[in-house]
């Protein structure tokens, strides 16, 4: 049927059903067993009443039918919640909270990374199999959420069974989750997965080798996530920048992915004249093996679900069909897997398919009548009802809402279905050879790179998310927000209003954002001073900050921490002894509480060694050394010692010359990504990090040595940062930042922000997960 005349009526009689085992399932998880043992009494009496009212034969018989049916099953759903939520409280391992245990684990999802002052960290969803060893070993069952040391972990397929020594500690999270695992090593067992795992893990690594040889990294990151979910190898910036352009659903499987993969094979067999029957069957071999490719866990499979249900509503034409087949899908789904009630990634789903095959045709149909383009119509309703439908959830889950993802998805809805396709053909064609599928990917690099350069510039708009509160207020205020738009473009009279508010908005508030989003940045995690041809920056540690390097004069620190309401530091990290680096450092204990100072292991040049222990000890600040391997706790941030690997001189006149590479370099985990901070070490400082193995690889990078050349492009590409910080004075003698460097960064891809140009520069968590930066040159800031 025609958009431009959707049916009138849709069977939504399945619909109460589906939103009663929802609820029901919802509290027994949420709330507890207690709660779902009450609701299902309450449930099952209420049936009792309706099927009472029904029997009566009144002109209400169908509705208290319906009603029946939803409060008798809902029933049912609020006991099995009941029962499981119960099994949760008196498992074996909440007895054994703050004690260390064997478990063996079936894992059950990939290891996913997460961000962990400790170092590359994994956390991998498993099923419980037994707690201890040997004979003394007890079969129990349950979830678990292991936290685990990347290395020995990151590699493990779903499906393996492993061994893992750890401490037991209660979940976050009410979702029938019994116990977290902080690993303390390595698996001890592993043992091999499935023969249907097995394959899917060597088609997702070929993939991933044809996507890295054909692409860009960034690219070749993003290519194996849009088709399959695998986003391991997406950089973390990259995904904050999907997250505040409110594109970060494709980078995850979804309905979106099964529609548009199963259409593309519809429609190939219809090209081929097959029947509906052989069709019906090749479209479901294929799901099946979508499904194992991108691994059937709870996530895959509603999204094969919800992908199938808009598949019947849009490619097959029979939308008064889809409700049903959407509650139908909802009630087996929360069999399968309860958890599911509680999962933000669930109602996201449900609403989304909802929202989709019940608003879109008659949006369609109320722009065409006003003069819009069908296909333009059918793109701008599906990106407007998708936001609306959705906000309220997303803001209850991030507590922020994206402003510019309407217009980032109708920017980005055109490349969507052909890198999805190309990208198909090119894992199919990367198992047979991998050189092929290569060629194959190098079609999808255009439309990757569009993608790409949308989400980066929709992120970096200013104000591109609003802060709004988390949790139940959240989805209220935008819930509400929502109403209100609806009514209000739905209604002549009301729409001039909102057209005008708008208006007044744009005029007012925009000019705002962009010139005075305020200062210091909100949620910010690195500020570099502008304190001319030096270095100073601040790491946000909680209550105190870090302050890394002190300039070459004590006022422009001194200011630029008291701008930033700066009064007690934890810590004071002087990468080496030059002087553009401490000559700072009274301005920094000026009126303020410092917890240490840190320097590296030469104290040469040895005048300037003692100009620093007379400052700390006239302010009565204890001066430490540190060494590449040592760990630094400092506030709430943990500092790993990366460098100097290269040994110190032993001739002090070689000092001043050594003292370069004899930089303290480090690493730091925070809201933002990891921070690389690397003082002024030069070329073979940097070959030595390297051939030591050091983990370099981060976010964000203080560009080594204010930009000289000095810097070795692999270096660079070792650690592919995306964005990078050049604290540099304006004007300066030394040619600071060389041309080449910067030309390298360009090449590849790194947004630059240089103190020299922009003042004091800010980088901050936004509120939708992106990565923010905020400069302010003199009085203005940006």
């Amino acid at each position: 049927m025609s958009s431009r005349h959707p049916p009138r009526t849709l069977d939504l009689r399945l619909l109460p059903s589906a939103a009663g085992c929802w609820v029901a399932t919802a509290v027994g998880v949420g709330v507890g067993w207690r709660a779902a043992s009450w609701l299902a009494v309450l449930a099952l009496a209420a049936a009792v009443v309706a099927v009472v009212v029904a029997l009566r034969g009144t002109r209400r018989t169908a509705v208290a039918g319906a009603l029946a049916a939803a409060m008798l099953v809902g029933s049912g759903f609020a006991g099995a919640a009941a029962v499981r939520q119960h099994a949760v409280a008196t498992h074996p391992l909440a007895a054994l909270r703050g004690h260390h245990v064997t478990l063996t684990v079936d894992t059950t999802d990939d290891p996913r990374p997460v961000r962990a002052p400790g170092g590359d960290t994994v956390t991998v969803r498993a099923t419980v199999h037994a707690i201890g060893e040997g004979d003394s070993a007890v079969r129990v069952g349950g979830t678990v959420l292991v936290f685990a040391p990347a290395e020995g972990w990151r590699t493990l397929l779903p499906g393996q069974r492993v061994q893992v020594r750890g401490a037991v500690s209660e979940p976050d999270r009410h979702d029938l989750t019994v116990a977290v695992i902080r690993a303390t090593g390595p698996p001890r067992r592993v043992e091999e997965p499935s023969a249907p795992q097995r394959a899917a893990g060597h088609v997702r690594d070929r993939f991933a080798e044809a996507a890295a040889r054909a692409l860009p990294p960034d690219a070749a990151g993003l290519l194996p996530g849009l088709v399959v979910g695998d986003t391991s190898a997406l950089p973390q910036l990259v995904t904050d920048d999907f997250t505040s352009a409110g594109l970060s659903h494709l980078t995850a499987v979804s309905g979106a992915n099964v529609t548009i993969l199963l259409g593309a094979v519809l429609l190939l067999t219809r090209a081929v004249a097959l029947g509906p029957g052989v069709s019906a069957v090749i479209a479901a071999l294929a799901l099946a093996g979508f499904v194992v490719l991108a691994r059937p866990s709870p996530s895959v499979l509603r999204a094969a679900a919800m992908g199938a249900v808009v598949l019947l509503a849009m490619v097959v034409g029979r939308r008064r069909q889809a409700m049903p087949a959407l509650g139908a899908a909802v009630i087996v789904l929360l069999v399968l897997s309860p958890s599911l009630a509680v999962s933000f990634g669930f109602a996201l789903s449900v609403v989304a398919t909802a929202a989709l095959v019940v608003a879109v045709p008659r949006t369609t149909a109320w722009l065409q009548r006003r003069g819009w383009p069908r296909m333009v119509a059918d793109a701008v309703a599906v990106a407007v009802v998708a936001q609306v439908a959705t906000a309220p959830i997303v803001a209850a889950m991030s507590g922020s809402v994206s402003t510019v993802a309407v217009a980032a998805n109708l920017a980005v809805a055109p490349v969507i279905a052909p890198i999805t396709v190309l990208g198909a053909i090119a894992a199919a064609a990367a198992v047979v050879w991998v050189p092929l599928g290569a060629l194959a990917a190098r079609a999808t690099g255009p439309p990757l790179s569009w993608l790409l350069w949308v989400a980066r510039e929709s992120a970096g708009v200013p104000g591109a998310t609003i802060t709004v509160p988390s949790g139940a207020a959240g989805f209220g205020l935008a819930a509400a927000v929502s109403v209100v738009l609806i009514v209000a473009v739905a209604l002549p009279r009301p729409r001039v209003l909102l057209i005008a508010v708008v208006l007044g908005l744009a005029v007012v508030w925009v000019p705002i954002r962009v010139l005075w989003p305020g200062w210091p940045a909100r949620n910010w995690v690195l500020v570099a001073c502008d304190v001319g041809q030096g270095d100073a920056l601040v790491l946000n540690a909680g209550a105190e900050v870090v302050v890394v390097d002190a300039g070459p004069q004590p006022g422009p620190v001194d200011d630029c921490l008291d701008r930033l309401g700066v009064t007690s530091v934890a810590a004071v990290v002087l990468t080496h002894l030059h002087a553009d680096h401490i000559g700072g450092l009274p301005g920094v204990l000026r009126g303020r509480a410092v917890g240490r100072i840190v320097t590296g292991p030469m104290q040469l040049p040895a005048q300037a060694a003692r100009q620093v222990r007379d400052q700390a000890s006239a302010a009565g600040v204890p001066v430490v050394e540190a060494t590449a391997g040592q760990v630094l706790s400092a506030g709430s941030l943990t500092l790993r010692v990366l460098g100097p690997t290269l040994p110190a001189p032993r001739d002090p006149a070689s000092g001043d010359d050594a003292a370069n590479d004899q930089s303290l370099v480090m690493s730091v985990d925070t809201d933002a990504g990891r921070i690389l901070l690397t003082g002024d070490v030069e070329a073979d400082g940097q070959r030595d990090l390297m051939r030591d193995g050091a983990p370099v690889a981060a976010d964000i990078l203080k560009l080594p040595h204010h930009g000289s050349r000095t810097t070795t492009p692999e270096f660079l590409r070792a650690v592919g940062a995306r964005l990078v910080i050049v604290s540099v004075g304006s004007d300066n003698t030394f040619g600071h930042p060389h041309p080449r460097i910067l030309s390298a960064l360009e090449d590849m891809g790194a947004t630059v922000a240089r103190t020299d140009r922009d003042g004091d520069i800010a980088v901050s968590r936004s509120g939708g997960g992106g990565v923010a930066v905020t400069v302010r040159r003199g009085t203005i800031v940006r």
